[in-house]
């Protein structure tokens, strides 16, 4: 099976280099293009991938091709791979605001999938919303599960769901290293090393995720057994609600919501 990748831009990227660190398939077997040629032949030198010459290439000789390039040049890429894809052909798309219908009428036929990763994936701890066409079998989802648990976490909705699960997933690792630096901030104010400071914020939201994860547990209860009655943690829980968290992150969920609904 052969896998091809059109753009290594951040997300293709955390996307090749979370399958290469996996033993799902070959380096041979990952074929690249992208018009920053260094970005893919440096993948070639460090790792034996292949560089397609372009699009048409890639779409050819690829049995799933994942289109891994900004939302605004969606278009002009499928246009251009249009008449090398086949109906046995798996296309997946990884943008927000592209939907499966328009992909199917640029494309006129192939089995869509589309799905929102997100930059974890570069380390094996991403997860990605995965949504099929009709056309797609049973088999096909189950090749489809390979690749993207190879990076992480899968979870399969409904189309219509597809935007929100970007903004909640794909949008908010940007959210959480800001919380992360707004923490280690508040630590160096009050004298820690800047690099000690890092090291206690981002362990301590990596590790406060994982709790929800692996437990299952409701993150109020979570929140509730470190929050001593008159303790410090409800202090600082006194200033967050104060100063509106809660609202302010919804607020920016729902802003990343409606920007991928206007994207097309």
């Amino acid at each position: 099976m052969k896998i091809g990748f059109i753009g290594a831009g951040n997300m293709g990227m955390a996307l090749i280099k979370g399958i290469l660190k996996s033993d799902f398939v070959e380096a041979e077997d990952l074929m690249l293009y992208d018009p920053v040629r260094e970005k893919v032949e440096g993948l070639e030198r460090e790792f034996g991938t292949v560089t397609a010459k372009d699009n048409l290439e890639l779409t050819e000789k690829s049995d799933v091709v994942i289109v891994a390039v900004k939302p605004n040049v969606y278009d002009e890429v499928l246009k251009e791979i249009r008449e090398k894809v086949t109906e046995e052909k798996i296309i997946i798309t990884i943008a927000p605001g592209i939907t499966i219908d328009h992909v199917k009428k640029l494309l006129g036929k192939g089995k869509i999938v589309r799905t929102i990763p997100n930059t974890p994936a570069l380390i094996g701890e991403g997860i990605t919303a995965i949504t099929y066409s009709e056309e797609v079998k049973e088999e096909d989802k189950e090749l489809v599960r390979k690749i993207f648990s190879t990076c992480g976490e899968i979870v399969e909705i409904e189309e219509k769901l597809i935007d929100v699960a970007m903004a909640v997933s794909s949008c908010s690792p940007a959210f959480v290293y800001m919380f992360i630096e707004a923490l280690a901030d508040g630590g160096v104010l009050l004298g820690l090393p800047r690099d000690v400071a890092y090291k206690l914020a981002s362990k301590a939201v990596s590790g406060a995720g994982s709790m929800v994860f692996k437990t299952g547990f409701h993150p109020g209860q979570l929140k509730d057994m470190v929050t001593s009655p008159g303790g410090t943690t409800i202090e600082g829980i006194r200033v967050l609600e104060k100063n509106g968290m809660r609202s302010t992150v919804i607020e920016a969920v729902i802003a990343a919501y409606q920007k991928a609904k206007g994207l097309k």
